[in-house]
C-alpha cells in the first residue's frame, strides 16, 4: 500500500516486534510497495535489517459476514504453509520468521496481523514484466516446487472454496446502486460506474459460476498453490530466484498459478505437463483468469462502500476500477 494505516502508531509496532520476536528496533521506515499489505523496513540495535508486513484483517475478510477471526485464521494457515515449504527444503520460499512461540505471525489490537521477514537483497520486478529471458521458466520451476510439496506441508493450507472475495458487496452495489451510502469521494462514482456496466459484470459472474462447478467436481487435481506468482512477487538474488508474498496460499487446481505464467507464453503449459504429468485444463485457466479480475473489482467496490478519504491508495484503486470495468465486455467476448 502507498500509505500506512492512519490509526497504527509505529510505537505499537515496536512493542509488537519486541513481544513477538525479541527484536529491539533502532529505526523503521514505511515502504510503499505492493498493494494489499503494509510494509516497513526495520533495523534492529544489532544492525540486522528486517522486513515487516502488516495486514488489516478487515480488508482480509472475504465477506462482510466473515469475522476478523476467520480472516486471521486464513492468513495464519497460508503463512504456516509457507514456513513448511521453507523448512522442507524449498528455500526459494521467503517465509516469515517464527515468533518466540513458533507462530508465523502475531495478532495486534485484534485488527492487524503482523509478520516479520528477513530482509532480501536482490533485483525486484513489477507486475507483468518477465524481463530476463529465463525469468518465466525460472518462476515455473518455483511453482512446480510449490505444487509438488509434501503432504505434510499441504495439510497446513486451507482449500480453495472457489468463492470470490467481497462478492457480497459487489452484488449489493449491482442490485441497489441508488442506495449507496456517501461514505467518501468514490462511493457514488463507483455505484454509477457499476450501474452503467452491470450487464457485462453480471455475465462474467455467471460464467465464473459455471466454471466453478467444474472446478469443485475435480478435487483430486488440487495441489498446494501460491496464488500470485507474478513477476512482482519474485526476487533475483545472488543465490537464485525467490518467491515472496505468501498470504494467498491455498490448496487448489494447479491452474490457479499457471494462468499468470501462461498468459503470454503457451509453451509454459507443455513444460509444466512434462515436468509433473498433469495436463492443464483450458477451462480452469479461464476460471482463474476471470476470478482475478472479478476479485480485483470486488475489492475496489468493497473499499469504496466503507468510509474512505481519497488518499493515494483510494486514488489508485479508483483508477484501477475505471480501467477494468469498461473493458470487460470486449475482453471476455465469447
Amino acid at each position: 500500500m502507498l500509505t500506512a494505516p492512519a490509526d497504527l502508531a509505529e510505537d505499537v509496532l515496536v512493542s509488537a516486534l519486541a513481544r513477538g520476536w525479541a527484536v529491539a528496533v533502532a529505526s523503521m521506515a514505511y515502504r510503499p510497495v505492493g498493494f494489499g499489505s503494509h510494509h516497513w523496513e526495520v533495523a534492529d540495535t544489532g544492525g540486522t535489517r528486517w522486513f515487516l508486513t502488516v495486514d488489516e484483517l478487515d480488508n482480509k475478510r472475504h465477506s462482510r459476514r466473515e469475522s476478523m477471526d476467520g480472516a486471521f485464521d486464513r492468513l495464519r494457515a497460508s503463512l504456516t504453509a509457507a514456513t513448511g515449504l521453507r523448512d522442507c527444503g524449498r528455500t526459494f520460499a521467503v517465509a516469515p520468521v517464527p515468533t518466540l512461540d513458533g507462530q508465523p505471525l502475531v495478532r495486534m489490537d485484534d485488527r492487524f496481523g503482523v509478520a516479520l521477514y528477513p530482509f532480501v537483497h536482490g533485483r525486484s520486478f513489477r507486475w507483468g514484466e518477465f524481463i530476463p529471458p529465463e525469468h518465466r521458466r525460472a518462476v515455473l520451476d518455483l511453482v512446480i516446487g510449490v505444487h509438488t510439496a509434501p503432504d505434510a506441508v499441504r495439510r497446513h493450507a486451507m482449500a480453495d472454496d472457489f468463492a470470490i472475495p467481497h462478492r457480497d458487496e459487489l452484488e449489493a452495489t449491482l442490485h441497489s446502486a441508488d442506495d449507496t451510502v456517501d461514505c467518501g469521494p468514490y462511493a457514488r462514482p463507483t455505484a454509477r460506474l457499476l450501474a452503467g456496466n452491470a450487464a457485462p459484470v453480471r455475465e462474467l459472474l455467471a460464467r465464473y459460476d459455471a466454471l466453478a462447478v467444474e472446478g469443485r467436481a475435480q478435487p483430486s487435481r488440487a495441489v498446494l498453490t501460491h496464488g500470485e506468482p507474478h513477476p512482482g512477487n519474485t526476487v533475483l538474488t545472488a543465490g537464485g530466484w525467490l518467491l515472496v508474498d505468501w498470504d494467498t496460499v491455498l490448496v487448489a487446481p494447479p491452474e490457479r498459478d499457471l494462468w499468470i505464467l501462461a498468459a503470454d507464453d503457451g509453451a509454459i503449459l507443455g513444460a509444466y505437463g512434462d515436468a509433473t504429468g498433469v495436463t492443464p485444463l483450458p477451462s480452469m485457466l479461464g476460471l482463474y483468469r476471470i476470478r482475478w479480475d472479478l476479485a480485483d473489482i470486488a475489492a475496489y467496490v468493497s473499499r469504496f462502500r466503507r468510509p474512505h478519504t481519497g488518499n493515494l491508495d483510494d486514488d489508485k484503486s479508483w483508477r484501477g476500477l475505471c480501467t477494468m470495468i469498461p473493458r470487460l465486455g470486449a475482453q471476455y467476448a465469447r
